[in-house]
């Protein structure tokens, strides 16, 4: 690895890192509290990786996505995800049209930057296939021509938690796809005053965009200068290879507790997650906090647990909670 000045990278990311602060701003002026939400589709967009969000209905979700869609001044589309839903309404189709006598290309909802697949778990496994993979290739061909996706292009899918009658839930192999699953809360007492308030007093102000589609392709080139230590490196190694042989790291109590440990996508999504974080906290390099305060986004859809562990009432989030203390901190 190439030498490097961590003081001049230092430099460099704090003056490419500002609009952060503007772009929290922006959030704040619209969204109370969610900050773990707001950071989440941050750390998304940085690293070019999809959101699987899980939360009850009602906790701004949508609200969320489409103020950042505003705020970046970009396209965004909300697909609700139903049983009848087929691919074409997706990704778009080929209409006859009788002035012309020929074929026209009528483009779907998936050619915008950020999309919100609401209830993704609602629509048959063709549909979400049909979506999963345009996120994959970012591409759609339609008959026999390929169009390009639009940059950036972020899926932001959401899933009801609650109500799983009729509905088709996500393959492991498909959830792995999403770089990120975030849990939505409720908010805070105080901050749910702040909500009511904000709701039934004056109409709120348009959104202003306060950025250019361009200037976050920019910054995604800038993440990718963020020093990643060596010793991170291994630090994100052993946290991923634990959830494999969690013997070999002294966790055998979790022997027969998972049934599948996680990719090597994990461990590329822990490593971009984790630049962006330091990104967005100001900073030229990766600190094992930063790796931490991503982990269980990245891992908790990426682990399989047993039957033994459902009958122990033990979850993903402890068990990443577990390695997490046990593995060694450089």
């Amino acid at each position: 690895m190439e030498p490097v000045d961590i003081r001049e990278l230092n430099a460099l990311i704090e003056k490419k890192s500002a609009f952060i602060d503007v772009l929290n701003l922006g959030m704040d002026k619209v969204i109370v509290g969610q900050k773990h939400l707001v950071e989440s589709l941050l750390i998304g967009l940085l690293s070019d990786g999809h959101i699987l969000l899980e939360g009850v209905p009602g906790l701004a979700k949508t609200l969320a996505i489409k103020t950042l869609a505003q705020l970046i001044d970009s396209k965004y589309s909300r697909i609700q995800f139903t049983p009848d839903l087929l691919p074409a309404d997706v990704l778009g189709t080929l209409i006859y049209s009788q002035k012309t006598e020929e074929f026209v290309v009528k483009k779907g909802p998936i050619f915008a930057n950020f999309i919100l697949a609401d209830e993704i778990n609602r629509a048959p496994a063709k549909v979400q296939s049909a979506l999963l993979e345009a996120m994959q290739e970012r591409q759609v061909t339609l008959a026999d021509t390929t169009y390009k996706l639009d940059d950036p292009f972020l899926v932001l899918a959401t899933q009801n938690p609650i109500e799983q009658e009729g509905t088709y839930p996500l393959p492991e192999a498909q959830v792995d796809r999403f770089m990120l699953k975030v849990i939505v809360s409720y908010p805070k007492q105080e901050e749910e005053r702040l909500i009511i308030r904000q709701n039934i007093g004056k109409k709120p102000a348009p959104v202003v965009p306060v950025l250019k589609p361009s200037e976050i392709l920019d910054a995604r080139e800038v993440v990718r200068m963020i020093y990643l230590d060596e010793k991170i490196e291994k630090y994100i190694l052993d946290i991923v290879f634990a959830t494999r042989e969690p013997k070999n790291f002294g966790l055998e109590n979790l022997e027969g507790m998972i049934s599948f440990g996680a990719s090597p996508r994990a461990s590329i999504s822990l490593a971009l997650a984790a630049r962006a974080y330091a990104f967005i906290k100001h900073r030229g390099y990766v600190i094992p906090e930063d790796v931490r305060a991503v982990c269980h986004d990245v891992l908790r859809h990426r682990i399989g647990i047993s039957y033994e562990a459902e009958a122990n009432n033990l979850t993903s989030e402890e068990i990443i909670s577990e390695i997490l203390n046990k593995v060694e901190v450089p």
